[in-house]
């Protein structure tokens, strides 16, 4: 049931909700006959994901991070949160809207979960923000980073800056006034405004806006110089930055000559960026996706975001040309729009964190020098995990394939690879080596759109069988295959990972990769690419576990006998390491296991909307969140089995979208050996980790991991490091 609402009716249907909750969480209270549907028992997924950039603020506030790299936390609580605006905010904006009662897992409507974001949203964001300034600027001034405000420069400062001014930043502003004759210009999402009141000749105040460029850096430097001599004998740089946004008010009186300025003031707006693709009506899905890409920085503004001294009649006039409500406001004192913090670059490397080179595995060393890659995988399977492995065996398997005269095809699937990308490089080289090469490009992986149309295109040109994707599915598997022809026939050659194939977040994202040969692994992968690239209605895999064909019901069996095992005597356990547990039905699946006595441990670094903990239903459930250095990225799945485990890993997180909208892909790793290394060697020093993990609570709030002794202490990422 829908009805048009206006935007004043979203605030008054917001504002009716905060005043009825002051607490965004739901009841804990559990019926006595337990309904396992129950809204009760469900954390809401939007709150769950502003549970995780609260412990991401947790490592910006962590002094055992070095200095620069809390500053970068810091700006990455803000970029993710400008992204759960632009995506999360937006879609539920839509609903209220539209005056769509549709209901949360735990039984919110999209007005109800509106005011409860805007809480938690507001006082995460408040905290940030002042622990940047209240903390991090006096600690970086310590340690010779001064981000200094224009009115506290040096004349010398001062005059270099202004010169900067002159030279680089005055020749690529453009002032845009509002008037009758001129319309209030477009607001560019996650752009940074001056909006300027100017007094004319006639005493008439005007309004006029200049957008901050986002070509310059948002921390002017200023020349360095030489601190003293510290106690170990260095010299340490100090470095100097002012912000770009008071150079330009400082130096308004250039743009606006003749004219008396009465006041400047910042904001900042976060627009609508989902891009709604109607693929039946979209003849040619790259040009739809190219025209969706145009179209997305003129999407409704979701927030507006200003300093707290904006008087209120420029604020007013922003709401009104904005068409936003006052519950859409976020004020602060000081700097806004600090997700340019992880732009922040100071070679001071004793506050970054101490560099390190991924290895590669001892089994494929020699192979590699060789160029005998395939060999290595003929021996055996082969497990990578990154980044403390490195991902030049993957290029390397592309390349060696891209020059073999053996070498008949490669398939492969690409999600995000990036820019300068050696993956397409090695598949290009291929092409024009004569090899038969079909891409599935996904060019509906959000905010990468543009680059892999670009790669598309490049493909294309070099006469690549490029894929865009299925009709309602988006394509997200990691899966590479090599056709080679051998004294013994055809053989298959196969990566399945959990990650993408970029070269450049290999180095920071936490994956794992399987290369094998296994015939049966090989001929399902063929039947994956068929899938996606032909027509077929094949409904079962010999060993993968495919969305959204059987991995749903797969995984559901493979709880089920967990529960059998446990009811038996035999003992049940599940490992899950994930992104993110959303599925209302896998959940309900897990309270089952747990309520039959089957121990489990969730390792789910993002949204978490299952309780742990409930007495009765979830009491043999952990959850814990990682969160650290490398961003936990590997989805790996442990079924104990009565002592015969079963393990998956791929590209699928447990959510509706992954088990029914999308084309995921899980691999059985079979290699005793493998298996063997998954479990304890990775899994099991997760559950063991004392200094990165936090476990989750009923009520969904997270608390660190404590140990009596420091012989206990563990950080899992230190540890794969060292």
């Amino acid at each position: 049931m829908t009805n048009p609402n206006s935007d004043k009716d979203i605030e008054t249907d917001v504002a009716q909700a905060e005043a009825q909750s002051a607490d965004p969480q739901p009841p804990l209270v559990v019926p006595k006959e337990i309904d396992l549907d129950d809204p009760a028992l469900f954390f809401n997924r939007e709150l769950s994901l502003l549970r995780f950039q609260e412990r991401v603020l947790a490592e910006a506030r962590d002094v055992q991070t070095p200095l620069l790299e809390r500053v970068k936390f810091l700006g990455i609580v803000f970029s993710n949160l400008d992204e759960f605006f632009m995506v999360r905010v937006a879609g539920l904006r839509q609903l209220a809207k539209a005056g769509v009662l549709e209901f949360s897992a735990d039984g919110q409507t999209p007005a109800e979960q509106l005011a409860s974001i805007r809480r938690q949203a507001q006082s995460l964001l408040y905290a940030a923000t002042e622990y940047f300034h209240d903390i991090l600027v006096p600690e970086l001034k310590t340690e010779g980073v001064h981000m200094l405000a224009y009115e506290n420069l040096t004349d010398r400062q001062r005059s270099f800056a202004d010169n900067y001014f002159d030279e680089y930043i005055f020749p690529v502003l453009t002032p845009l006034a509002v008037d009758p004759g001129r319309p209030f210009p477009h607001i560019s999402s996650l752009s940074l405004n001056v909006a300027v009141e100017v007094k004319t000749a006639t005493n008439e105040i005007s309004f006029a806006r200049i957008k901050v460029p986002n070509s310059l850096p948002r921390f002017i430097p200023l020349k360095r110089s030489s601190g003293g001599v510290r106690k170990d004998g260095t010299v340490p740089h100090n470095h100097y930055f002012v912000w770009i946004e008071q150079l330009i008010i400082a130096n308004l009186d250039k743009l606006f000559p003749g004219m008396d300025i009465v006041s400047a003031h910042v904001f900042r707006v976060v627009r609508d960026a989902e891009m709604a693709i109607k693929e039946l009506e979209a003849d040619d899905l790259l040009a739809t996706m190219e025209m969706g890409v145009r179209r997305r920085r003129f999407g409704s503004v979701v927030s507006l975001t200003i300093a707290s001294d904006m008087p209120k009649n420029i604020r007013e006039f922003l709401l009104g040309k904005l068409a936003l409500s006052h519950n859409e406001v976020y004020e602060f004192d000081g700097a806004i729009g600090l997700s340019s913090l992880i732009g922040l670059n100071i070679d001071r490397y004793q506050l970054k964190y101490r560099p390190y080179t991924p290895i590669v595995p001892d089994t494929l060393v020699d192979d590699l020098k060789q160029g005998n890659i395939f060999d290595a995988i003929q021996r055996g399977d082969i497990l990578l995990h990154q980044p403390y492995h490195s991902f030049t065996p993957v290029v390397n398997m592309l390349e060696a394939a891209a020059v073999d005269p053996n070498v008949l095809a490669i398939k492969q699937t690409l999600y995000r690879v990036g820019r300068n990308s050696p993956v397409v490089e090695a598949l290009l080289k291929a092409r024009r080596n004569g090899k038969q090469v079909a891409v599935l490009v996904e060019l509906k992986a959000r905010f990468d759109e543009e680059s892999n149309i670009s790669w598309a295109r490049a493909l294309e040109r070099e006469g690549v069988h490029v894929i865009y994707g299925l009709l309602g599915l988006k394509v997200h598997s990691k899966l590479a295959l090599v056709v080679r022809r051998e004294s013994e026939g055809i053989r298959r050659y196969v990566h399945i990972s959990t990650g993408n194939y970029n070269a450049v977040t290999a180095n920071f994202y936490e994956d794992v990769g399987l290369f094998t040969c296994d015939p049966d692994v090989g001929a399902d992968v063929s039947d994956v690419f068929n899938y996606i690239t032909g027509y077929s209605a094949i409904t079962q895999y010999r060993k993968l576990l495919v969305a959204p064909v059987n991995l749903r019901d797969s995984l559901v069996e493979l709880i089920e006998r967990e529960i059998q095992h446990q009811q038996n005597g035999l003992g049940g356990r599940i490992i899950f390491k994930c992104n993110a547990l959303v599925d209302k039905a896998m959940i309900k699946m897990l309270y089952r296991a747990s309520m039959a006595g089957v121990e489990i441990d969730l390792i789910v670094r993002g949204i978490c909307s299952l309780r742990p903990g409930l007495k009765g239903i979830s009491e043999n459930i952990t959850v814990r969140s990682v969160v650290g250095r490398f961003l936990e990225h590997s989805r790996v799945y442990y079924f104990e089995n009565a002592g015969e485990p079963d393990m998956y890993l791929g590209s699928a997180d447990l959510m509706p979208r992954n088990l029914d909208r999308r084309v995921e892909t899980l691999v059985p790793v079979t290699d005793q050996r493998l298996q063997q290394a998954l479990r304890f060697d990775i899994l099991e020093q997760y559950l063991k980790d004392t200094e990165r993990a936090r476990e989750m609570q009923p009520d969904g709030t997270y608390m660190r991991v404590r140990t009596k002794t420091h012989a206990e202490k563990l950080d899992v990422q230190s540890y794969f490091i060292e």
